[in-house]
């Protein structure tokens, strides 16, 4: 497992996908909090709601674009059937991939810690920025960030073509973070079927989470919606051999 981690990991940064991805993602972020409208400054508070509230939508676009390549390219070129040869299960080349992938996101989210600092250093009267939320909204975005890897892992394994492997990853991660809540918002809906809808729906869990509060059902909604994406790719590249 940790060789298809080693490799996949050098292979993001041996590449421009590694440094284009965190680079944007930096950029895009930056920008947001510090320059354009509605930034920092111009809300008069020692706050990060900006950046957490934009962050999730970028990752949308940017994990699937990480991961798109990492099993479409190895069907694609027929390296898999290689790899596959291997003294490694199904479950050892899928976590290596995955973890490279969880490993990739944590080095994009770590320098925006600077922006935490910043702001908070920032704040007048001693007042400071709310870190138990702060806090509370990187360990969310962390969840939601791992989610959408698995999902980006998936996209790349049911399809061999790597933009294709992108828009199906994009959809996907569209789908669970905002589509659910949309569509528990429609008025023919009852309030308890609207409820369901909407706890399906990973932007609810992520805005519990934001708020500094961790519930056990929070983090069984991640960890059990991980859990069970990771399985079925282990399903689909099975599948592969019959």
């Amino acid at each position: 497992m940790w060789s298809i981690y080693k490799k996949d990991l050098s292979q993001f940064f041996s590449s421009l996908t590694g440094y284009v991805a965190i680079s944007i993602f930096l950029l895009v972020t930056g920008l947001n909090v510090f320059v354009f409208e509605g930034n920092v400054f111009e809300s008069g508070y020692a706050t990060l709601d900006i950046f957490f509230s934009l962050t999730p939508w970028i990752l949308i676009l940017i994990i699937p674009a990480i991961t798109m390549r990492s099993f479409a390219e190895e069907l694609q070129s027929g390296t898999y059937e290689m790899l596959a040869t291997k003294p490694l299960s199904e479950s050892q080349i899928l976590l290596g991939k995955f973890f490279a992938a969880c490993t990739l996101l944590m080095i994009a989210l770590a320098p925006t810690l600077i922006y935490f600092i910043a702001v908070s250093s920032l704040s007048i009267d001693g007042a400071g920025i709310d870190t138990g939320a702060t806090w509370g909204s990187y360990i969310g975005l962390l969840f939601i960030g791992i989610l959408f890897c698995s999902i980006g892992i998936l996209s790349s394994i049911l399809s061999s073509n790597q933009i294709v492997a992108f828009l199906l990853g994009v959809f996907l991660c569209y789908l669970i973070f905002d589509a659910f809540l949309r569509i528990s918002n429609m008025e023919f809906l009852s309030s308890q079927m609207s409820y369901i809808i909407m706890s399906l729906g990973a932007s609810v869990h992520y805005d519990a989470i934001s708020r500094g509060v961790i519930d056990t059902s929070d983090l069984f909604y991640f960890f059990g919606t991980t859990i069970f994406i990771l399985m079925l790719c282990r399903f689909y590249l099975e599948s592969k051999k019959w």
